[in-house]
């Protein structure tokens, strides 16, 4: 499995992004694509997750401003960003949850939130 997470960029306070994570190779191994951020100085954390039924899931600092989402066609998870905040900025990165196998990261794509 291959993840490749691209959409990050600037914006200022109070916009939006919309970030992807399309995923290739055994992508039916795949049970969950989270989300996680991690911001300078701070640990990573996971912002949101969708698992392959469907269910989701968020952080509380995100939870009403983010909203992840999928296109099976596609092989591509999405994570809509929207009211923004400067402290929103981190490397963002997609991972991917896999059935009798360990998981994979996507590389980071940087959001970057002026105030």
């Amino acid at each position: 499995v291959q993840l490749q997470a691209s959409g990050g960029g600037l914006v200022q306070a109070g916009g939006s992004l919309r970030l992807s994570c399309v995923t290739s190779g055994s992508v039916s191994s795949i049970i969950a694509i989270s989300w996680y951020r991690q911001a300078p100085g701070k640990q990573r954390e996971m912002v949101a997750r969708i698992t392959s039924g469907g269910f989701t899931n968020y952080a509380d600092s995100v939870k009403g401003r983010f909203t992840i989402s999928r296109d099976n066609p596609k092989n591509t998870v999405y994570l809509e960003m929207n009211s923004l905040k400067p402290e929103d900025t981190a490397v963002f990165y997609c991972y991917a949850d896999r059935r009798y196998a360990s998981g994979v990261w996507g590389q980071g794509t940087l959001v970057t939130v002026s105030s």
